[in-house]
C-alpha cells in the first residue's frame, strides 16, 4: 500500500492530499529516510511525521488491504512509539478510542 493511502486508512491524516503534502514537504520519513508519496509500506516499517514543533513516531504493524477502514481497526494497524509533546514538553497521555 502507497504511504499517503496508510496515513489516510489509519486516520493520521484526514486527507490524501494532506498526507501527499506532508510526504513532498519532506516531512515524514519511513525507516530513517525521507519518503514520497508513492513509496510502498510494510509491516515493521518505522514511520517519522513531523508536524511544525512535533514529531510522531509509529510502528506498521499491518497493511490493510481495502482503503476505507474503520476507526476500531485504523488504530490496530499501528503502533504509537513516540507521541508529540504537548507545549509544556510533556508527552500527552490522550488515548483514542
Amino acid at each position: 500500500m502507497r504511504l499517503d493511502l496508510f496515513l489516510k486508512a489509519t486516520r493520521i491524516c484526514p486527507r490524501r492530499t494532506i498526507a501527499q503534502t506532508l510526504c513532498d514537504a519532506g516531512h515524514v520519513s519511513v525507516n530513517g529516510l525521507p519518503a514520497k508519496s508513492a513509496h510502498s509500506i510494510k509491516a515493521g516499517d518505522e514511520i517519522t511525521i513531523r508536524r511544525r514543533d512535533k514529531v510522531s513516531r509509529l510502528k506498521v504493524l499491518s497493511v490493510p488491504e481495502q482503503r476505507q477502514t474503520s476507526k476500531h481497526e485504523a488504530r490496530s494497524l499501528y503502533e504509537l512509539l513516540e507521541e508529540p509533546a504537548n507545549d509544556d514538553g510533556k508527552a500527552s497521555n490522550q488515548t483514542r478510542t
